[in-house]
């Protein structure tokens, strides 16, 4: 219906596990035709960041993270190392042992990973401590995720809180709600912030991150946030608009029509 009206749709995520391609497939199994222009994960994110600046082709990523990640570095031509394979390694911490890195790495770019370990932690911390100038960059900072619909899980968040412990660095956010990407996919698509409405179901990344981008927005109730959430006198993040779900744009085009 919104493309009916000459409407432009892009689908921004903070999940990093999975690539734009990845996304697109999981769009085919829903029934929805959505192309890899139109899809905007935080995995992409990192690796246009990374693009913006020139990253020097000689320098390599330390990821700590999934196959997201990995695919879309890969894509734009960047090298890395970590990432899942990693994930099984172990130290061993004899008296004298010393951690050995790559000094080539550039950035750090840390996203959820279910294979986070106490190696990548140290590996990551080495790189951005005594690698001159290298980055920091984090995914997202999502303190929780829904991995499962029985409770909520450590999100991204928790993974990169660990790399501030131990760096005492603050990382360069890509994902919800840094405006990178809504920057970006304005300045690709040519369209001015303040026509563009953010739908989403979290205040603290979708609503958040339409705000902090200059756009309106909308928050649909069908996910994490309720109704008394919203309304919590605790709660300082507002929306322009609300609904209980996207598919009320359906009778909203009836009462218009």
């Amino acid at each position: 219906m919104l493309r009916a009206r000459g409407k432009r749709l892009v689908f921004v995520t903070n999940n990093s596990t999975k690539s734009r391609k990845q996304y697109g497939k999981k769009f085919e199994t829903l029934g929805l035709s959505v192309s890899q222009e139109e899809i905007f994960a935080s995995s992409f994110a990192a690796a246009a960041y990374l693009k913006s600046i020139n990253f020097p082709k000689d320098k390599k990523v330390y990821v700590i993270g999934e196959e997201g990640i990995l695919k879309e570095l890969d894509l734009a031509g960047f090298q890395y190392l970590g990432g899942p394979e990693d994930g099984g390694k172990k130290i061993e911490l004899k008296p004298g042992f010393l951690m050995e890195h790559d000094h080539d790495v550039g950035a750090v770019v840390v996203g959820f990973d279910r294979y986070f370990n106490y190696y990548k932690v140290q590996y990551g911390t080495l790189c951005i401590r005594e690698n001159p100038g290298c980055l920091f960059i984090a995914t997202n900072r999502d303190a929780v995720t829904h991995l499962t619909d029985a409770q909520e899980w450590a999100g991204g968040g928790s993974m990169v809180g660990a790399l501030v412990g131990s760096t005492q660095r603050e990382p360069l956010v890509v994902g919800k709600p840094s405006t990178f990407m809504m920057d970006y996919l304005a300045a690709e698509f040519g369209i001015t912030k303040s026509q563009i409405c953010m739908v989403g179901d979290r205040l603290d990344t979708d609503i958040l991150f339409g705000q902090n981008g200059g756009c309106k927005t909308l928050l649909v109730l069908s996910g994490v946030t309720s109704l008394s959430m919203l309304q919590s006198p605790t709660n300082s993040i507002q929306p322009d608009f609300y609904t209980n779900q996207i598919s009320d744009f359906l009778s909203l085009k009836a009462a218009t029509v």
